[in-house]
């Protein structure tokens, strides 16, 4: 078989190549590893958790940038470009870097299958490897114990929070969730749980392997005013007079203190000065998540897609000001707790602008306004085939005071994204 010369190439053989787009377990995953024959390195960072794992990868990474390393940044899914996964020393992996780990990769598997993620996380690892990384921080695609990230030993794992989402997955309860999440633990290492309220299942496993655990509002947290906060480390130092991060939301100094006590509990491997914890946090960007958009109307774009995240979303958006009217443009996948998210947003919305989203897991607009109808919605409902459609509509309609916030999905914001950068 000729392999593919280009990213476009890769992407679509597997895209094709696997029916089954998500496939647990480790075994398979782990022999093309081994056979790839890439020693770890450099200090790794594992970051799960149901909401906030792409804030703190941005917040951990910036900081490390800001100390002078030389950073591994995998992540998923993409808004607009395969090429956001998989990050080099803050800047997205060339396509001749992808297509050349792509390659490597497929030349290790022999007759072993691997699904389109599998393929893509062990050929993020190859990249790094050839890069001479002094630090990688790899995200948790799903759950945890069987996800294709925990192959590879991290140094310190962070778990952010642990709600309910990926039920068919991962269970039906928190400490079912909560047992998969923590899987990604290490005995003797660090690990952080960014949870205040972990489940009991969580803390049990980490206790009886024997990991560092640290939870957030025990081990170590944060306090602030309107103005800045402070860090502190139960029994240890606290660091006051911080600026809040430039990412939006209260929610982000959970992130925030995580990446800080991380940073403290492997500092004798890898230390990160003060300074480069308030300049990474002061610099670092993540598109998507509560991120407003400059201009009037205002827009608002956050990948919120559970009841976790949209009662974040419906905490920050409060804290906006007044804005007479708001604009919803929401899509949502068919496996989402669709009623869920949208119960806690219902209150804020004035308008909303309900679109399909495409795929076998998109859900259709006429079936995501049933729902909104269930639940009972006030204000309007209108259907539309797309989010840059219903955006579009949105747009025009707005007045300049007014709100537009779109979220429900990475397929709804990055629909959006991709027709505000056509315009």
């Amino acid at each position: 078989m000729q392999l593919p010369e280009t990213l476009d190439g890769w992407l679509g053989l597997l895209e094709v190549r696997h029916g089954q787009s998500i496939q647990l377990g480790l075994d398979r995953v782990r022999a093309v590893r081994d056979a790839l024959q890439l020693p770890q390195t450099c200090p790794v960072f594992t970051i799960g958790g149901t909401n906030g794992k792409g804030s703190t990868c941005a917040l951990l990474e910036a900081v490390l940038l800001a100390a002078g390393y030389r950073v591994g940044l995998y992540t998923s899914p993409h808004l607009l470009r395969y090429n956001e996964r998989v990050r080099i020393n803050g800047r997205e992996a060339d396509d001749a870097v992808l297509v050349d780990a792509f390659a490597e990769v497929e030349r290790a598997r022999g007759e072993i299958p691997l699904t389109y993620f599998e393929h893509g996380t062990l050929a993020a690892w190859v990249a790094f490897c050839r890069a001479g990384l002094d630090a990688i921080i790899l995200e948790v695609g799903l759950g945890g114990r069987l996800d294709a990230v925990n192959v590879f030993e991290p140094d310190c794992a962070i778990v952010t929070s642990v709600a309910m989402d990926h039920m068919d997955y991962l269970g039906d309860s928190r400490e079912a969730i909560g047992f998969e999440k923590a899987g990604i633990f290490r005995a003797g290492r660090p690990a952080i749980c960014g949870d205040p309220l972990p489940p009991e299942s969580l803390v049990a496993h980490a206790n009886a392997i024997g990991a560092k655990l640290s939870v957030s509002g025990r081990d170590f947290g944060f306090s602030g005013d309107q103005n800045q906060w402070a860090f502190w480390i139960a029994g240890g130092s606290r660091r006051g007079g911080l600026a809040y991060p430039a990412l939006r939301g209260a929610n982000q100094l959970l992130n925030a203190a995580a990446v800080m006590a991380a940073c403290e509990a492997v500092r004798d491997l890898i230390p990160v000065p003060m300074q480069a914890i308030r300049q990474g946090f002061m610099l670092v960007e993540l598109p998507g998540r509560f991120q407003v958009m400059p201009g009037r109307p205002t827009v608002v774009l956050d990948v919120a897609h559970n009841p976790q995240a949209a009662g974040v979303l419906n905490e920050n958006l409060a804290s906006m000001g007044f804005f007479p009217e708001t604009w919803a443009v929401i899509g949502m996948l068919s496996d989402k707790d669709v009623a869920g998210v949208v119960r806690l947003l219902r209150d804020r919305i004035d308008h909303w602008l309900v679109a399909s989203l495409p795929g076998p897991r998109g859900l259709d607009a006429a079936k995501l306004a049933a729902i909104l109808q269930e639940v009972g919605v006030s204000g309007e409902i209108a259907e539309f085939d797309s989010p840059s459609a219903a955006y579009e509509v949105a747009v025009g309609r707005a007045a300049e005071g007014d709100r537009i916030v779109i979220f429900g999905s990475f397929l709804t914001v990055a629909d959006v994204m991709a027709a505000r950068k056509a315009s």
